[in-house]
């Protein structure tokens, strides 16, 4: 993997619920993260005392941390012309940078911290409408910088200022944009889906890409009597 110059994390951030209008309906969220006063102790449930409004894509202990890199934010404060802040993206660890090609399987420590990524975040209604434009998950899709899950491997207490570093997994799995690029492809590719089946994948995630393996399979398969 490229490794970026030193990365540090910036900010840890959970939120209480809060309403937000979302098209037509009202909810609830937890996408307004305010930052932390340290040292925060992170399980595998992830930060305490943050809400997740929305738990059938988020959270869960496949999905325990988002991370998301201040380097990403401030491209975002360019495009969007406006100052964003720490959490803005519902991120609850901002780091100070971004790895090019980090990959389902691999592990970042932070102190005793450890945590093993498992998704890229995938834009939804709710990123739109904090943002305040309909259209902006067009927009996250086309930038590619989406951060990533992780999953809580050991639980510990961490600071801001502390350095992470990445612990290498298996270099056949796919990288976090690779795998949110195919997730909003059309087609079907099942060499890529059996590779990252065979990562450590959020289980969310494994199910729809299950799916499209089975259907990939279906349609490549002989018909009887052939």
């Amino acid at each position: 993997m490229n490794q970026p110059r030193s990365v540090s994390l910036l900010s840890i951030n959970a939120a209480e619920a809060q309403p937000l209008q979302i098209g037509e309906r009202s909810a609830h969220t937890g996408h307004f993260k305010q930052p932390q006063a340290g040292p925060v102790f992170i399980d595998q449930t992830g930060v305490p005392g943050d809400f997740i409004g929305d738990l059938k894509h988020h959270g869960g202990p496949d999905q325990a941390v988002y991370l998301y890199s201040q380097e990403d934010i401030d491209w975002w404060s360019a495009e969007l012309q406006r100052p964003l802040t720490p959490g803005f993206f519902g991120e609850n660890l901002t780091l100070s940078h971004w790895w090019p090609a980090l990959r389902v399987g691999d592990r970042l420590r932070i102190g005793e911290l450890l945590l093993e990524i498992t998704a890229p975040r995938i834009p939804c209604s709710t990123l739109a409408a904090r943002v305040g434009d309909n259209r902006f998950a067009k927009a996250f899709v086309r930038a590619e910088r989406c951060g990533a899950y992780a999953r809580v491997l050991s639980a510990a207490e961490v600071s801001v200022g502390q350095e992470v570093t990445v612990l290498a997994g298996d270099a056949v799995f796919p990288t976090i944009n690779e795998v949110f690029r195919y997730c909003h492809s059309k087609g079907l590719n099942p060499t890529f889906l059996r590779q990252l089946l065979a990562a450590p994948l959020a289980e969310k995630m494994r199910a729809e890409m299950q799916a499209k393996l089975a259907k990939a399979e279906q349609q490549t398969s002989p018909l009887p009597g052939f």
